[in-house]
């Protein structure tokens, strides 16, 4: 059984504080993050194997974007998300 199936995924956007390396101006940008909730009950077809999978699985999220645009529109450089976890259990 293939490890995705435990999961229900949705996608969302957080806001975060994030700070341009070139003109130094910070500003809050929305990220896009890929929830993935784990199901309620396991499906039928599942093995043993499976089922200790399955016990151990959590809820998390994984950070989809990785660089942003600038908002100062003198500015407006691409530049790369950092100081931020890319997952994060919930």
């Amino acid at each position: 059984m293939d490890e995705k199936q435990f999961y229900r995924e949705s996608e969302t956007t957080k806001p975060a504080s994030l700070n341009c390396p070139f003109c130094r101006t910070a500003d809050t940008y929305d990220l896009r993050w890929l929830v993935r909730k784990k199901i309620d009950s396991l499906p039928p077809r599942a093995d043993e194997r499976d089922r200790a999978k399955f016990a151990k699985a959590m809820s998390y999220m994984v950070l989809l974007d990785d660089k942003v645009n600038c908002k100062n529109m003198r500015c407006r450089k691409r530049f790369e998300i950092s100081g931020i976890k890319t997952t994060a259990f919930i």
